[in-house]
């Protein structure tokens, strides 16, 4: 079972407890580090009690990391997210450090919402038997952490041509013509992947919605076994451009840059014997992509049949426009189900094992039962290093 291996670790928490709205497992990083202080969340998200706490780190010239094991070579999904939570605190006070993974830069972590769940994702094949995630080099307020996740991947999920030199760090990942806000991720997809919902509301995401652009869904089963299998509940909605055009625009964080971009399609309407569904993607506009003409239910080889065109290496801006418009001899518009862009990291050299390296806290094994299964986890511990 694919969740057998997730690792969930709730920093500044504890206790263990199980998630009810996932039903994973979660244990908390009391036992690994002594480093840093847990700290109550103020103003804590939902009844998620993942949030209700957060774990602090000095605001040093150290840098504090977590080691998550991993086998090499395989590819994994890590995730850390950050809830600061406290409305009492000035904009020019809140923290601003950064994420690191193992010596790659991951991303500068800046709060400027203390009630939003920041998250960040990294795609990896790992480099070795083990991971670093490091905080560091707070600029202001104290660097900090809510939750770090691994999550494994099978088979060529997410496999590219540069995955020796690159990492893939998600920028968007949209479930279009989703029924609330609420997220799609564990049990509806195996692998936990987070895919927002279109209907979520924050600055610059996803506006300049095209005219006629309407929500549809299907109870049916959609065959997804392609690739990067998105979650049958995903492509189960979807939008389409009614008035011949589906249109959006969003910003991606660290662009302009280097990306791999996936659409995901699937013929979820049932169309009339004379009726057709062509279109081309009209904006970014790309000749290696933009001529091809798009019709789902024949390049699946059928209706409710995943269609996963991908684009390996594309160079997106930091404000991206991307629109799909009908062909003339096509009398239905465009449909869109979900898309996923992620930017292309280049991974440095990893530091020396004894370079600056300070302690090592002890190992925290932890058993989990769950019904019959038992679950070793060589999961984490703690290292300091001195920041050079």
């Amino acid at each position: 079972m694919q969740y057998a291996e997730f690792i969930s670790i709730d920093c500044g928490g504890t206790n263990n407890y199980t998630d009810p709205s996932t039903s994973l497992e979660w244990v908390p990083d009391t036992g690994i580090t002594s480093h840093g202080k847990s700290v109550e969340v103020e103003n804590s998200n939902g009844d998620l009690p993942q949030y209700k706490r957060r774990r602090d780190f000095p605001a040093d010239d150290k840098k504090y990391c977590y080691a998550l094991s991993t086998e090499e070579r395989r590819r994994y999904l890590v995730r850390a997210t950050f809830l600061y939570g406290s409305s009492t605190v000035s904009e020019d006070t809140y923290p601003k450090f950064q994420l690191y993974l193992d010596a790659t830069k991951w991303s500068t972590m800046t709060v400027q919402d203390g009630s939003r769940v920041y998250v960040k994702e990294m795609i990896i094949r790992a480099p070795s038997n083990s991971i670093d995630v490091c905080l560091c080099c707070a600029t202001t307020g104290s660097p900090f952490m809510s939750t770090l996740e691994l999550r494994p991947l099978n088979l060529s999920v997410y496999a590219t041509d540069f995955e020796d030199d690159f990492y893939l760090k998600v920028a968007a990942r949209v479930n279009f013509g989703a029924p609330s806000t609420e997220a799609v991720r564990y049990p509806d997809d195996p692998y936990d992947r987070i895919w927002d919902s279109d209907l979520d509301r924050r600055p610059n995401y996803l506006v300049g919605v095209a005219v006629g652009t309407e929500r549809i869904n299907t109870t049916k089963n959609i065959d997804v076994n392609t690739r990067e299998y998105p979650p049958v509940k995903v492509m189960q909605t979807a939008v389409v451009g009614t008035e011949g055009i589906i249109s959006y625009r969003l910003n991606l964080e660290d662009f302009p840059a280097n990306a791999r971009a996936y659409a995901y399609f699937a013929e979820i309407e049932d169309l009339g014997v004379n009726e057709t569904r062509k279109f081309k993607m009209e904006q970014p506009y790309m000749p290696d992509y933009s001529n091809a003409v798009v019709n789902i239910a024949e390049n699946a080889n059928g209706s409710y049949t995943l269609y996963e065109p991908s684009y390996m290496n594309v160079t997106f801006d930091f404000v991206l426009s991307f629109s799909f418009v009908k062909t003339r001899d096509s009398n239905r518009g465009p449909l869109l189900n979900a898309i996923e862009i992620s930017k292309y990291v280049e991974i440095a050299s990893k530091t020396d094992e004894q370079d600056g390296k300070i302690t090592y806290h002890r190992i925290l094994s932890l058993v989990v039962a769950d019904n019959e299964f038992l679950y070793q986890y060589k999961l984490i511990y703690l290292i300091v290093f001195t920041w050079k």
